[in-house]
C-alpha cells in the first residue's frame, strides 16, 4: 500500500505532537470533563491542534477525525473512502497520574479497515508504526529502527489487562483461561498494550469494556504489522465501519494468529 505521505513525515509529527504534551506531564495540569465524562487536558489539545494542522498540510485531500473533534455527522463522513483517525493523547489518566503509559495515536482508516498506525510514546521517546501486510517497527529516540516479531506463546500465557477498565465479563474469562493454562497478568495503560504483543512482550489482550474506534486503530495496525491480529468474538477482523457511535465492539487482541484463542474465548 502506498501511504499518502511518507513514515518519516508521520513519525516527525507525531514527535512534534508528543512534545507538546510533554510541557505538561507531571505538571499537575488542570483537568476538565466531556459530556461523556471523560477527562480532557490542555495536552490532549494541544496535541490534537499540532496533529490536525500537520495532516491537512501534509495530506489535503483527506479527511482527518480526531478523539477531540469527532462529532462530524454520520451523512457527512460515510462515504469517506478514506480517513486519519487521531486519538492525540490516549491515557489520559494515566498522564494525568504522571505515568509515562501515555501514547500519540495516528491511524489511516481506508474502505473501513485500518491499513497504517503509527503510537508514539513521548514519556519514553520510542515510536511504533506498522500495518498489515507491512511489517511493524519501533524506534527509540534516534536509534535505528528495528522491526517487530509477536512470539509463539510458551506453557505460560502473558495476558494484558487494562488497569483502569475490567468488569466480571472479563474476570469470567480470564477465570476460564486459568483452568486451562497457566496466566501471567500484567497491567498497562493506553494502547500500549497492544505495542506489547507486537514486540514479543505479551501474549493475549481481551478487551470486554468499552473503547472507542480512535483507542484502538493505531495500534491494532501496528500489531497485525508484527504478526498479530486483532478479532470480533465472532472471530472476524476487528474493522472500523461508520456509524452513528464511534464505540467498539469487544474483541480480543492476540501476538499469534491461532483458532485456540477463540476456543479459549468460548470456554
Amino acid at each position: 500500500m502506498n501511504l499518502p505521505c511518507t513514515i518519516e513525515q508521520l513519525a516527525q509529527l507525531a514527535r512534534e505532537a508528543g512534545a507538546a504534551t510533554l510541557r505538561y506531564w507531571q505538571q499537575n495540569p488542570d483537568v476538565q470533563h466531556k459530556a461523556d465524562d471523560s477527562p480532557v487536558t490542555a495536552a490532549d489539545l494541544a496535541a490534537h491542534d499540532l496533529l490536525l494542522a500537520g495532516l491537512r498540510k501534509l495530506t489535503p485531500g483527506i479527511p482527518v477525525i480526531s478523539e477531540e473533534a469527532a462529532d462530524i455527522p454520520l451523512a457527512e463522513r460515510a462515504d469517506w473512502p478514506r480517513f486519519w483517525l487521531l486519538d492525540p493523547l490516549d491515557g489520559t489518566k494515566e498522564f494525568i497520574d504522571g505515568s509515562d503509559e501515555y501514547t500519540v495515536n495516528i491511524a489511516l482508516i481506508e474502505n473501513a479497515q485500518v491499513r497504517f498506525g503509527l503510537v508514539g510514546v513521548p514519556a519514553r521517546d520510542t515510536l511504533y508504526w506498522g500495518g498489515h501486510g507491512l511489517g511493524a517497527w519501533r524506534q527509540r529516540g534516534q536509534q535505528k529502527a528495528t522491526p517487530l516479531h509477536t512470539r509463539q506463546p510458551g506453557a505460560e500465557i502473558s495476558v494484558v489487562a487494562s488497569r483502569r477498565h475490567s468488569g466480571p465479563e472479563q474476570q469470567a474469562l480470564l477465570d476460564t483461561m486459568a483452568q486451562k493454562r497457566t496466566l501471567e497478568l500484567v497491567s498497562i495503560g493506553s494502547s500500549l498494550k497492544f505495542c506489547l504483543l507486537a514486540e514479543g512482550a505479551a501474549d493475549f489482550y481481551p478487551r470486554l469494556a468499552p473503547t472507542c474506534q480512535w483507542d484502538t486503530a493505531a495500534a491494532q495496525a501496528v500489531l497485525e504489522g508484527a504478526g498479530g491480529q486483532v478479532l470480533k468474538l465472532n472471530g472476524q477482523r476487528f474493522d472500523y465501519p461508520s456509524r452513528d457511535s464511534w464505540l467498539n465492539p469487544h474483541f480480543i487482541a492476540c501476538g499469534w494468529p491461532d483458532p485456540a484463542w477463540l476456543q479459549l474465548l468460548r470456554g
